[in-house]
């Protein structure tokens, strides 16, 4: 029997689901906006008055970079080409490694802004800016992206318009955002992982009873070719290999978790840093048991398809691999809401990306690019107007983003891990080089920063444009009206793969990298280009750079080694403890016109090295007539006493 397209669409109670959970994540920024402090000062609106419970932030951490993009591109993933890719949850380590060396460089210095660390580290505006510069860059690709994936899967299950479906998702992030601010976007997010993690299991229990339980949908995969996790072939142009999956996507994730502004931002509103590195951990787990949950909604979607003899994208019933997950569940969760489940499991996700983006983005600006410069002029509620109107601002350049996405080819996951990948690696490269070489400058990171950003952004176009969208497996037709094919076709086996392998020389070969190593070619680059460039340029010399800006790499991740091997490790540089740090206050200080120094808690006079205009080491001061006034820093290097007493320039 040749079956032929079934045409479903979405009934009343679906409808009512999918409007329940827009209402409801509408609502909670209504709530926000209104209840607590609603939402009067900068503090609050982007940081939630830094008292977040550690829970709803690591589950906000965790949907701000899974969403749409893993409910359709993971299914799709394996669906195409098998399990291999589920050996990437290897990968989540690197989230392990971000908690361990991230989370404590950045909790203690109390940023609103990842990149406030960069101008102190640096000592250099431009190497703020820079980095500011680089994740816009980023974040407004991947808010495209995100927003993009589930009009597609809309358009193919109820033929309601993409266009539409791209407006209502950046309309409704963009309200409940600028409203509730970071309150609002994380107790949304905790809302949509109740629905999403609700449809991917209907997916997945209601989908292997229809195959006939795990063990028929592992034997159809099997079967088929697609029980193959365990490729170490090393060469970087295959698309998929282990090394590629592990240890590009630990770089991958390292960056996403650790040094991310939508996640920097997240773990430093939590009160202190164990909760901090605890919401970080979390995720571990978190995208363990989602990326298992997706990959097996993959596997049991093929093995039903396969099963039935007909493979809807063989047959032309779906245009692309996006939308072989909704397309199935229009087919196989019959029951009166349940496609409309999914459809908000979708929404949630895009919504839940959209609104953390802007979030991190109304922040950046906020602090990088207006506080400079207005920050002095307005009160704290124009602030916090001004806030808000970025979320708006950048929620335009979002839908706009997702349109232009729309001319991408492949699977939306490859997309989003091209692209945003080009852009993370650098960031995570630029802190790196910050963190882990103290004798790199401000010119360094600038110069390695743009070539990082410029060097897998140029790769990952090329293979858009040059090679075009990866090949695939082979799929059941038997039993399809396949359109376009001959009356003598016999082959009862389709593949998308229509020509043999191309070689590409040149400089085409270039963009047969596979996109999983985009984000070790962006940080590797800003690291060599980023010293090579300190060298020419003159570099620092040991003590020049307060050691709070600095990561100990050995001692965090090897506590056990012994103390002389440890101290040579790390340079003979003492650094402090993080806690230490973080729980200590700024303590102001006044400096008369006779050149004194005064402290503020005891009004003890420090001397100033017979100069009355000398600044001392660890002090930030402002001038004015008649006293200088600035914060002592408790956390100034202790080996720097002959810089001080030669003088030091600020």
């Amino acid at each position: 029997m040749v079956l032929e397209k079934e045409t479903n669409v979405l009934g009343v109670w679906d409808y009512i689901v999918f409007a329940a959970m827009l209402l409801i994540s509408a609502a909670i920024g209504i709530y926000y906006a209104l209840s607590g402090g609603k939402q009067k000062t900068t503090d609050e609106f982007l940081l939630a008055n830094r008292d977040m419970a550690v829970l709803p932030v690591a589950i906000s951490i965790l949907l701000s970079f899974i969403s749409a993009i893993m409910v359709l591109g993971y299914p799709a993933e394996m669906y195409n080409d098998g399990t291999q890719f589920y050996i990437r949850v290897l990968a989540s380590i690197g989230i392990a490694f971000g908690a361990v060396v991230f989370v404590p460089l950045f909790y203690p210095l109390k940023v609103t802004s990842s990149f406030e660390y960069l101008e102190k580290r640096f000592d250099s505006r431009a190497a703020k800016l820079t980095g500011t510069c680089i994740m816009i860059i980023q974040q407004v690709l991947y808010m495209g992206i995100a927003s993009f994936a589930p009009s597609t899967a809309l358009e193919a299950v109820t033929g309601f318009p993409t266009w539409a479906t791209i407006i209502t998702v950046g309309l409704v992030s963009t309200f409940y955002t600028s409203l509730g601010g970071m309150k609002a976007v994380v107790w949304t997010d905790v809302f949509q992982s109740v629905v999403m993690l609700a449809g991917l299991l209907a997916i997945v229990i209601q989908g292997s009873i229809v195959v006939g339980g795990m063990g028929e949908v592992w034997r159809i995969n099997e079967e088929w070719g697609r029980i193959n996790f365990f490729n170490f072939d090393p060469d970087p142009t295959v698309r998929h290999s282990f090394w590629s999956l592990v240890i590009g996507g630990m770089i991958g994730w390292t960056a996403t978790y650790g040094v991310n502004q939508a996640s920097v931002q997240r773990y430093c509103a939590l009160p202190t840093l164990q909760k901090a590195k605890l919401s970080v951990m979390l995720n571990v787990i978190g995208v363990i048991i989602l990326l298992t949950i997706v990959c097996l909604a993959g596997i049991i979607i093929f093995a039903y398809y396969a099963k039935k003899g007909c493979d809807p994208l063989s047959a032309k019933y779906v245009t692309n691999s996006n939308q072989l997950i909704p397309y199935f569940v229009m087919e196989v969760l019959g029951y009166p809401g349940l496609p409309g489940l999914f459809i908000s499991c979708l929404f949630s996700g895009a919504l839940s990306t959209m609104s953390s983006c802007l979030n991190a983005l109304a922040a950046v600006c906020w602090e990088d690019f207006l506080k400079p410069v207005l920050g002095e002029r307005l009160t704290e509620g124009q602030k916090t107007l001004v806030t808000k109107l970025l979320v708006l601002f950048f929620g335009g350049a979002g839908i706009g983003m997702s349109f232009m996405a729309m001319n991408l080819g492949g699977t939306v996951l490859q997309a989003s891990l091209s692209f945003t990948g080009a852009a993370s690696g650098p960031l995570l490269g630029m802190f790196a080089l910050g963190a882990f070489f103290p004798w790199a400058n401000w010119i360094g990171a600038v110069v390695g920063g743009i070539l990082g950003l410029a060097f897998p952004l140029w790769i990952s176009i090329g293979a858009y444009t040059v090679v075009g969208a990866p090949t695939g497996l082979d799929y059941p037709t038997y039993n399809c009206s396949v359109p376009n094919t001959t009356d003598s076709m016999t082959t009862t086996m389709s593949s998308i793969m229509t020509t043999g392998p191309v070689e590409y020389t040149g400089i085409n070969a270039l963009y047969t990298v596979s996109y999983l190593w985009y984000p070790a070619i962006g940080a590797a680059t800003v690291i060599i280009v980023g010293l090579i460039v300190s060298a020419i340029t003159g570099m620092n010399r040991l003590g020049d750079v307060d050691t709070k800006y600095l990561v100990p790499f050995f001692d965090r991740l090897f506590c056990c080694l012994p103390g002389p091997i440890s101290r040579c490790l790390r340079c003979n540089q003492e650094f402090r403890d993080p806690e230490e740090i973080a729980s200590e206050k700024d303590e102001e200080i006044v400096i008369p016109a006779s050149g004194d120094l005064v402290s503020s808690s005891g009004k003890e006079k420090l001397p100033l090295n017979g100069s009355g205009h000398m600044p001392v080491y660890g002090l930030s001061y402002k001038e004015n007539n008649e006293n200088k006034t600035g914060f002592i820093n408790p956390a100034a290097d202790v080996f720097n006493d002959q810089k001080q007493q030669n003088g030091t320039k600020f």
